[in-house]
C-alpha cells in the first residue's frame, strides 16, 4: 500500500501548485495585455477573451456578448472546455440573445409612442433602464435555457464616455458541483471584462480619427499590389485539379495564398509538375498599404525558406522568428496555413500558424475531418514552437483551405455561416462529383445564399480547392 506524504511534503507541494497556478494566470494576462496593445482587429482581440477568462477561472466555458449601439445583441465568442454541454451552451446563449434583442425592439417601439414629460430625463433615465433590464432578461433568459447541471456567472463590460454605458457581458460557465465564485474568480473575470472596455473605446476612438481620404489612396495602392501577389492562375501538378479564388471586401483584401514549387528554377515543365509543392494560406491582420507591404514580405520570405528544403514546422518557426521584430513594431500579426504536396507519393505534410484548419473530404469513408496543428500567430512570439503532420492522399479526396470571411459571413439574423456549413457542403458537392471549379462555385453559392440578397461581404473570402485525380 502507498505510503500518504508527510504533512510538510503536502504543504511543499500545496504550494508549488499555487504558484505555478499564479503563474499561469500572470502569463495569460500579460497576453491578453499584448494584444490589448498590439491588435488593430478587435475582433481577433474577441477570439481571446473567452479564452483567457475560462482559463483563468478554471470554467468550462467562457462566452462574450455584446450590446451594439444599433440595439443588436449577439454572441460574438464562445470557448467551450465542456464538449458535450457545447450545443446547449451555445444554443441557450443564441437564444437568449435573440430573444432579449426582439425584447428590446418592441420596448424602444413602444416607448418612441408614448410622450415624454418636461421634468423627465429620458436620455439618463432610458440608459439606466435599459442596462438593468439587459442584465435582468439577459441572466433570467440563460437560467431558463441552460441545463440545471451547469452554473454561471457573469459581469459587465462598461465603456465610460458612450451613449451605452453597458457594452456587453462576459459569463463563465461549469457543470462542478464544486466550483465556487470567489472572489479572486471575480477579480480577474472583471480585469478582463475592463480591458475588453478598453479595446472597444479604443478602437471606436480609431474609427472616429480615421482620414477618409488618405484611406482611399492606401486602398487604391493597396489593390495594386495584392493584384501583382497573388497567383494569376493555378499550377499545373501532377495528379492534382486546382481551383483559387479570392473575393476581398473592399479594394484591398488581407487574404494572402500561394503554391510554392520547390523544384523552383527546372527548365522542365514536366520535372517541374512532377516535383512538390507548397501550398500556403494566409490572413495579415488589417487592410491597407501596411498589410499590403507585410503581404509582400511574408510572400518573399515564405518562398525563400521553402526553397531550402526545410520542413513545415521548421519553416513556419523560420519565418517567425525572422518576421517577429517588424510585425511588433507595425502591431500586426499574420495566420498562416502552410502545407507541402508529393505527388509521387501522395503525402502532405503541414504546419498551422493559428489559421482556420482546412477541411478535408476523404472519398473511401465519405467522411470530413480537419487538418490541424498547435501554432501562435506569425509574430506575436518569437520563441513560439509549431508542431507537424501528415497525411496521405488517395484518389478522389479533396481538401479545401479557405480564410475566415467564409465561415464568419453574417445572415440577415446575424448568424455565422460556420464551419460546420462549410464542411457540409464540401460534402454535398464531393457526392455529387464535383471538379475543383464547380465545388467552388457550389461553396460560393452556397454562401451567397446563406448572406441573402440584401447582404455584404464583411470580410475577404478566400478558397483553394485541391482535388485528387491519379
Amino acid at each position: 500500500m502507498k505510503a500518504s506524504p508527510s504533512p510538510v511534503l503536502a504543504l511543499k507541494q500545496l504550494v508549488s501548485r499555487l504558484q505555478r497556478e499564479n503563474s499561469k494566470i500572470q502569463e495569460l494576462l500579460a497576453s491578453l495585455s499584448f494584444a490589448l496593445r498590439s491588435f488593430n482587429n478587435l475582433n481577433q482581440f474577441f477570439e481571446l477573451i473567452p479564452l483567457i477568462t475560462s482559463r483563468v477561472t478554471e470554467a468550462d466555458a467562457a462566452a462574450l456578448i455584446l450590446f451594439r449601439s444599433d440595439g443588436q445583441i449577439r454572441l460574438e465568442q464562445l470557448h467551450c472546455h465542456a464538449s458535450e454541454q457545447c450545443p446547449n451552451i451555445r444554443s441557450a446563449l443564441e437564444t437568449a440573445t435573440r430573444t432579449l434583442a426582439e425584447s428590446l425592439a418592441m420596448l424602444a417601439e413602444e416607448q418612441a409612442k408614448s410622450q415624454q414629460s418636461v421634468e423627465d430625463t429620458p436620455d439618463q433615465r432610458n440608459q439606466t433602464d435599459d442596462r438593468r433590464y439587459m442584465e435582468e432578461s439577459l441572466d433570467r433568459q440563460l437560467s431558463i435555457r441552460l441545463p440545471n447541471d451547469i452554473a454561471y456567472h457573469g459581469t459587465a463590460i462598461l465603456v465610460k464616455d458612450s451613449q451605452m454605458a453597458e457594452r456587453g457581458r462576459l459569463y463563465i460557465f461549469s457543470q462542478n458541483p464544486d466550483y465556487e465564485w470567489t472572489e479572486t474568480r471575480q477579480q480577474l473575470i472583471q480585469v478582463i471584462a475592463d480591458q475588453t472596455a478598453v479595446a472597444i473605446a479604443n478602437d471606436e476612438l480609431a474609427i472616429k480619427l480615421r482620414d477618409r481620404q488618405r484611406l482611399d489612396r492606401e486602398l487604391e495602392i493597396g489593390a495594386e499590389i495584392q493584384k501583382r501577389l497573388l497567383p494569376h492562375q493555378c499550377p499545373d501538378i501532377q495528379g492534382l485539379a486546382l481551383a483559387a479564388t479570392c473575393k476581398t471586401a473592399s479594394w484591398v483584401g488581407g487574404d494572402y495564398y500561394d503554391f510554392i514549387p520547390i523544384t523552383y528554377g527546372l527548365a522542365d515543365k514536366t520535372a517541374l509538375a512532377d516535383g512538390r509543392w507548397g501550398i500556403a494560406i494566409g490572413d495579415v491582420m488589417g487592410k491597407g498599404v501596411p498589410a499590403g507591404l507585410i503581404m509582400t514580405m511574408t510572400r518573399g520570405m515564405l518562398r525563400a525558406e521553402a526553397l531550402n528544403g526545410h520542413r513545415p514546422s521548421r519553416i513556419l518557426q523560420h519565418l517567425n522568428r525572422a518576421m517577429q521584430p517588424d510585425l511588433e513594431n507595425s502591431h500586426r500579426f499574420v495566420t498562416l496555413f502552410y502545407s507541402e504536396y508529393n505527388p509521387q507519393t501522395h503525402l502532405l505534410s503541414y504546419s498551422n500558424a493559428a489559421h482556420l484548419p482546412p477541411l478535408l473530404w476523404q472519398e473511401e469513408t465519405q467522411t470530413v475531418r480537419r487538418l490541424d496543428t498547435y501554432g501562435m500567430l506569425i509574430g506575436l512570439d518569437a520563441g513560439s514552437q509549431y508542431q507537424e503532420a501528415e497525411v496521405r492522399l488517395q484518389r478522389g479526396d479533396t481538401l479545401i483551405y479557405y480564410t475566415d470571411g467564409i465561415t464568419e459571413a453574417d445572415d440577415p439574423k446575424g448568424d455565422r455561416y460556420q464551419e460546420e456549413r462549410l464542411a457540409e457542403a464540401l460534402a454535398d458537392a464531393c457526392r455529387q462529383n464535383l471538379d475543383p471549379t464547380a465545388i467552388q462555385d457550389y461553396i460560393f453559392d452556397q454562401v451567397d445564399e446563406f448572406i441573402g440578397p440584401n447582404g455584404h461581404i464583411g470580410d475577404d473570402m478566400t478558397l483553394i480547392v485541391l482535388q485528387i485525380t491519379d
